[in-house]
C-alpha cells in the first residue's frame, strides 16, 4: 500500500517544506522536500520504526573532473577524505567514528563524487560534525596518501590479470575514446603515482561545492533538527564549484569485436553499444525491453538460449546504464574458452531476434507487471531508500515519480517496445572477449613421460 498526501509548500520556522507521496514499506511515509534556512535542499523521510539515520548526498563532478592525464584523482579524493581531517589525525578521526558505530564512506563515480552517513539517533551531532570536519577541513597527510595510493595500486596490478576488470576497461575505452567516459574511474599504473596532494586539494577545492550538492535522507529525525544539522554540516562550503565542462556523447556505434588474450579458466565476454538516457521520453520503453532480453533473471531471452538451451554459460545479463551525459546498454558472461565464440553468436542472434521483432505481448506484460513490484520491494531498508531518492534527484524525476512510476510503466505499448528494441539493438554490438584463443583452448594438453624410478 502506498500512502499519497499532498499539500502546498509551507514555512515553518525558516524552513520550506513540500510534502508529496511516498513509501511502499511504510504506508504513513512522505518525502518532503526540505529547503533549510541557510538554503540547503534535500529530500527527506522522518521514519522511526527504528532509531537510525541515513544520509546520501552527491557533488556533481566524479571521475570526469579528473585533470588530463592523471585519471584516479577523484577516486583518491573518495578514499583519503575520512582519513583524519581538522585536528583529528587518521587515528583520531576513525576512533571518533568507532566508539558510536558511525558509518561514513565517500566513493567517486563517472559523473559525481558520493558520501554515505548512517548513525544511531543519539549520535547524530557527533556524525554530522565529523561530516563536517571531513568536506571542509580534510588533511591530505603524505602518510596516508601513501598509504591509500599503496591500496589502489595494488587492486589496479590485480586487474592486470582480472578479464571482467580488463573486459570492461577495454569495453568503455572502445565505446568513449579520449572523452572523460573512455578513462578508468581507479586511474592506471601509470597515472597514480602521479597523483600529488595539491592535486587531491584541488579537485576538493573544485568539485565540494554547495552549488551542485544533492541531498537524501530518512531517519528518526524531525525536520527543524534535520535542517539545523544540514546548515552546520554543509553550510561553510564554498557557494560555486569550478568544474570543468563535460561534453555529452554518445557512443561508439556497433559493430565492432575486440580480443584479449588472457590465460584464465573462464573466457569472460562483454557487449553493449548506445542506449537510451534518463531524460529520453523512450526510456522506459527501453527499461523495459532491456529486461526481457536480459535482465529478467530465469526469465530472460538470453538466459534460455544462453544457458538453459545450449549451456554455455552459468548465468548472462544485459541492462541499461544511464550517466550525466551519455548511455550505454551493457551485458556480460563466462563461458569455456573453446565454446567462446559459439556464446558470443548466440547472444548476436538473440540480440538480433530482438531488434527485428520486439517483444510479445505476454513477455511485455509480465515484464511490466515484475518491474511495478520489484520497484516497491527494493526500498524496505533506510539506506536503500535514501540511496533511491538521491538517485531520482540526480535523474531529474521529480519527488512524486514513485507514486507515478507504475502509470509510466502501464503506458508503454506493445509497438513503443519493438520501435525502441530497434533502436537500441538494431546495428549490433561491441563485443570484448577476454580468454584464452579459442584454437588453444580446443587442443587436447600434451602427454606427459612418466618419470623414471
Amino acid at each position: 500500500m502506498i500512502a499519497i498526501a499532498r499539500v502546498a509548500a509551507t514555512a515553518v520556522g525558516g524552513l520550506m517544506l513540500a510534502i508529496t507521496a511516498v513509501l511502499p514499506a511504510q504506508a504513513t511515509a512522505k518525502i518532503q522536500h526540505l529547503v533549510t534556512p541557510g538554503g540547503i535542499s534535500a529530500w527527506f523521510v522522518q521514519d522511526a520504526t527504528v532509531p537510525v539515520i541515513a544520509m546520501q548526498y552527491a557533488f556533481a563532478g566524479g571521475a570526469s573532473q579528473d585533470p588530463a592525464g592523471k585519471p584516479g584523482v577523484a577516486t583518491l579524493v573518495a578514499s583519503t577524505l575520512d582519513e583524519g581531517a581538522g585536528d583529528l589525525d587518521s587515528s583520531a578521526f576513525h576512533e571518533r567514528l568507532d566508539r558510536r558505530a558511525i558509518d561514513l564512506s565517500f566513493n567517486a563515480t563517472r559523473d559525481e563524487l558520493r558520501g554515505s552517513l548512517r548513525m544511531l539517533k543519539d549520535d547524530r551531532n557527533e556524525a554530522f560534525s565529523l561530516l563536517r570536519l571531513a568536506l571542509t577541513a580534510p588533511r591530505f597527510e603524505a602518510a596516508d596518501i601513501e598509504r591509500i595510493r599503496a591500496q589502489i595500486m595494488s587492486g589496479l596490478r590485480r586487474e592486470t590479470s582480472d578479464p571482467g576488470s580488463l573486459a570492461g576497461h577495454k569495453f568503455m575505452a572502445a565505446a568513449f575514446g579520449n572523452h572523460p567516459y573512455g578513462r578508468p574511474t581507479s586511474g592506471t599504473l601509470e597515472s597514480v603515482p602521479t597523483i600529488t596532494a595539491d592535486d587531491l586539494r584541488d579537485y576538493t577545492r573544485r568539485v565540494v561545492a554547495k552549488d551542485h550538492l544533492t541531498i537524501a535522507v530518512v531517519g528518526d529525525i524531525d525536520a527543524a533538527s534535520l535542517s539545523k544539522l544540514l546548515d552546520d554540516t554543509f553550510g561553510a562550503l564554498p557557494a560555486k564549484g569550478d568544474l570543468t565542462p563535460v561534453a555529452d556523447v554518445t557512443a561508439s556505434s556497433p559493430p565492432q569485436s575486440y580480443f584479449i588474450p588472457l590465460d584464465v579458466p573462464q573466457t569472460v565476454v562483454m557487449f553493449g553499444g548506445p542506449g537510451i538516457k534518463r531524460d529520453d521520453p523512450d526510456f522506459m520503453a527501453g527499461y523495459i525491453v532491456s529486461h526481457i532480453l536480459g535482465g529478467g533473471g530465469l526469465s530472460s531471452r538470453l538466459y534460455h538460449e544462453v544457458r538453459e538451451k545450449r549451456g554455455l554459460a552459468y548465468s548472462v545479463v544485459q541492462y541499461l546504464s544511464w550517466m550525466r551525459h551519455s548511455a550505454l546498454f551493457l551485458g556480460n558472461t563466462a563461458t569455456r574458452a573453446d565454446r567462446a565464440n559459439e556464446t558470443v553468436d548466440t547472444i548476436k542472434a538473440e540480440v538480433k531476434r530482438m531488434a527485428d521483432g520486439g517483444p510479445t505481448q505476454q513477455e511485455l506484460d509480465e515484464a511490466k507487471s515484475y518491474l511495478k513490484g520489484s520497484q516497491m520491494l527494493a526500498l524496505d531498508t533506510s539506506v536503500k531508500l535514501a540511496s533511491a531518492l538521491l538517485q531520482f534527484q540526480l535523474d531529474k524525476l521529480g519527488i512524486d515519480y514513485i507514486e507515478k512510476r507504475n502509470a509510466m510503466v502501464d503506458a508503454v505499448t506493445l509497438d513503443d517496445a519493438r520501435r525502441v528494441a530497434k533502436r537500441l539493438w538494431g546495428k549490433g554490438l561491441i563485443t570484448v572477449v577476454v580468454g584464452r584463443p579459442q584454437q588453444a583452448a580446443a587442443r587436447p594438453a600434451a602427454a606427459t613421460a612418466p618419470k623414471a624410478d
